[in-house]
C-alpha cells in the first residue's frame, strides 16, 4: 500500500483476514467474536476487543478500512506506532463500553417494568437466552421499549467504526482546518466543523432510533463512544503536553 504507515497497514490486513475468515467459517465466528450483551450466555470477556475486527458485510469493512487508511497514517506518522495503536484500541474499547452501557440502561429499565408486573427475572433471562420471548411482555411494554429490550439482549455489535470515529476526532484535533468532502456533499468542509457535525448526527440517530438510509442495525452509540473516548484522550494529552518519546 502506497503512503500507508506500518501499523495502519497491519490493522487493515488483520481486519481483512478476520473478514475472509468469517466468510469461510460463517456464523460460528460471529458467535465467538462479536460483542454480546453481558447477561447473554454467549458473552465472553474477549468480545469487547475482538468485535472491532469483525464486520457485517463488504461495504461495512470497505468504508471502515478506507477511513483508517485516509486518516490513520497521518496520525501514526506524528505519534509513532505504539501511541497510535494504544489510541486505536482504547477508542474501540470505549465504543464497546458506551454501546453496552446504553443497552444495559434500555434492558434494565424494561426488565424492572416486567418484574414490577409479576414476572420473575430468572424466567425472563432463561427465555431470552433460549432466543424466545413471552408475548405478554408486548402488552406491558411500549413498542419501542420492547424492541430496545429484546435487541439489547439478543443483538450483537461488530466493526471497527468506534475506533475509526476516535481516529477521525483525533485528525480534527491535529488538523482542524483540513478540508474534508463527502460524495453527497460537493462543498469541502473543514474538519473542525465536519467531525462534530458527524458525531451529532450519530447521537441524534441513536436517541431517536431513526436511520438516514432507512435501514437498521447501526450501532450509533458505539460511534459516539469511540468519538467521545477519542476526544477525552486527545484533550488529556494536549492538556498535559504528552511526551510522545515514551512510546517509541
Amino acid at each position: 500500500m502506497r503512503n500507508v504507515t506500518e501499523t495502519v497497514k497491519q490493522l487493515i490486513i488483520i481486519n481483512i483476514l478476520f473478514f475472509v475468515g468469517t466468510l469461510v467459517i460463517g456464523d460460528v465466528a460471529y458467535k465467538i467474536l462479536a460483542l454480546y450483551f453481558p447477561e447473554n450466555s454467549d458473552f465472553q470477556l474477549w468480545q469487547p476487543l475482538t468485535h472491532m475486527f469483525m464486520h457485517g458485510g463488504f461495504m461495512h469493512i470497505f468504508f471502515n478500512m478506507f477511513a483508517l487508511y485516509s486518516f490513520g497514517s497521518a496520525l501514526e506518522q506524528m505519534w509513532g506506532s505504539k501511541k497510535f495503536l494504544f489510541f486505536y484500541i482504547s477508542c474501540g474499547l470505549g465504543a464497546a463500553l458506551l454501546h453496552t452501557g446504553v443497552n444495559y440502561y434500555y434492558f434494565q429499565d424494561s426488565l424492572n417494568t416486567l418484574i414490577g408486573n409479576g414476572f420473575e427475572k430468572q424466567e425472563i433471562l432463561q427465555l431470552l437466552n433460549e432466543g424466545k420471548i413471552d408475548t405478554r411482555w408486548q402488552e406491558i411494554l411500549s413498542t419501542s421499549d420492547f424492541q430496545n429490550f429484546t435487541s439489547a439482549f439478543m443483538g450483537t455489535a461488530v466493526g471497527a467504526s468506534g475506533a475509526i470515529y476516535g481516529i477521525i476526532v483525533a485528525f480534527a484535533f491535529m488538523f482542524p482546518n483540513a478540508e474534508l468532502a463527502l460524495m453527497f456533499i460537493p462543498v469541502p468542509i473543514k474538519a473542525k466543523y465536519f467531525v462534530p457535525g458527524l458525531v451529532l448526527v450519530d447521537l441524534y440517530l441513536g436517541i431517536s432510533g431513526k436511520s438516514i438510509f432507512g435501514g437498521g442495525g447501526i450501532a450509533h452509540f458505539a460511534h459516539v463512544g469511540g468519538a467521545f473516548f477519542g476526544f477525552i484522550i486527545m484533550w488529556y494529552w494536549k492538556k498535559n503536553q504528552f511526551n510522545q518519546n515514551r512510546w517509541n
